[in-house]
């Protein structure tokens, strides 16, 4: 089943209030099989949301309406449903007395504005809505499912898990397509996205169930496979089959699965291979600290992180001779490389890594560009030290530092 969910409101077009909705029924429908096709926004205006909701009953047979069944003027989405289904309003008189009730509870009389929130369309069914005065509605019509929800989350959630989920369960059954949709994230860093793309075309071009989507998430690439079947055993079966053949051809580019970060990867690795490790940083600023020591029990593995941030920590500090300094300037291979080995021994740690570079926007040159970083590693086996050229913003080149450094620690562990 192909579902489009439209979100009804001129505040979620002006960025007011965020569209979470959209996402935790997305979430539930998948637990289904159903997939979800289309998004769509628009505003409190009945030709717009006329024209969105005749697209989506021309390419979808599930249709989910958020929002827009409220009491007042700019609450069109009852009636433009009905206009465009060419289905006139009709009282229901439970819920036109459960309003009257609803408001002689709080000892006032009710509006007439909201007598048009006990309308629904003719055979459509009313779904109660029992923390507000707006009830949902379904409607089946020639083959396809039209679903009306409240907009705030706190009604429309209970309603749509009470009595949308059940009614399309029952619908699901009976036609046989009743399944689930799972999805694994591959967490990958280290490879560009196109090059990710030309290891793995041959999988990627016979795809069919799962899917396969690639996803760039910063300084990493994610590729999400998404399996649908009876069961969520079976689908799990298919995932792990398609997962299992992309590990074997990307390799160690492979760090994660699903919500396992880089620095969670590298926790494992170091408490795996008994590894302490000591962090000197400039330019990054304690970023790489900050990401290390955000892993519980990171005590275990991290013995220290000194921001030697100006020329006098890095010598008054860490030790770093200052002619060194001098004769090849806080932002090189000779600096890089004398900081791991001081905080690695300052600390008596397994690894000493440092990173030290030019973040910007200013105090870059035309030999050292806004961005020039190097990283260097010491550890018992020897000492490596890597050029980089990031780019981008400020915080941008101090994020893509830290994952450069984690990215050789881990390197480093899997060969350790």
């Amino acid at each position: 089943m192909r579902c489009e969910i439209i979100a009804v409101g001129t505040e979620l077009l002006m960025g007011q209030i965020t569209n979470t909705n959209a996402r935790e029924i997305a979430r539930e429908l998948s637990a289904l099989g159903v997939g979800v096709y289309y998004q769509s926004v628009v505003g409190d205006n009945e030709k717009r949301l006329k024209e969105v909701f005749a697209l989506a009953l021309q390419r979808t047979d599930l249709v989910i309406l958020i929002g827009g069944l409220g009491p007042t003027e700019d609450d069109i989405t009852r009636d433009a449903v009905a206009e465009e289904l060419n289905l006139p309003l009709e009282k229901n008189e439970f819920w036109e007395k459960t309003l009257e009730n609803f408001f002689g509870k709080r000892l006032r009389s009710m509006p007439e504005v909201n007598r048009k929130q006990a309308m629904v369309p003719r055979g459509g069914e009313l779904l109660p809505n029992d923390r507000g005065t707006a009830p949902g509605i379904y409607i089946e019509k020639q083959g396809q499912i039209v679903v009306l929800l409240p907009g705030p989350p706190k009604e429309m959630m209970p309603l749509f898990q009470s009595q949308v989920v059940p009614r399309l369960q029952n619908r699901l059954q009976s036609t046989g397509e009743l399944g689930v949709l799972q999805s694994k994230i591959l967490r990958m860093v280290g490879i560009g996205e196109s090059s990710l793309a030309s290891k793995i075309k041959d999988i990627l071009d016979r795809q069919s169930n799962p899917t396969i989507a690639p996803l760039a998430k910063g300084a990493e690439i994610h590729l999400r496979i998404t399996a649908f079947a009876s069961s969520t055993r079976e689908a799990n079966n298919l995932i792990e089959e398609t997962a299992a053949e992309i590990k074997a051809v990307l390799g160690n580019y492979v760090y994660g699965e699903d919500n396992e970060n880089l620095e969670m990867a590298v926790a494992k690795l170091l408490w795996e291979k008994k590894k302490t490790v000591a962090l000197a940083e400039s330019c990054s600023g304690g970023y790489l600290s900050h990401r290390m020591t955000n892993i519980s029990n990171s005590s275990g593995y991290f013995k220290s992180g000194l921001v030697t941030y100006s020329n006098p920590a890095k010598t008054e500090i860490l030790g770093v001779a200052p002619d060194l300094i001098e004769r090849h300037g806080a932002v090189s291979e000779e600096v890089a490389s004398e900081m791991a080995r001081c905080v690695r021994r300052l600390n008596d740690a397994h690894i000493g890594l440092s990173i030290t570079g030019i973040a910007g926007p200013t105090g870059g040159t035309p030999e050292k560009p806004v961005g020039l970083t190097y990283i260097a590693l010491e550890t018992e086996q020897g000492l490596s030290c890597k050029r980089y050229e990031f780019w981008g913003s400020r915080r941008e080149i101090k994020e893509r530092a830290s994952q450069a450094g984690l990215y050789l620690l881990r390197l480093y562990l899997l060969e350790a």
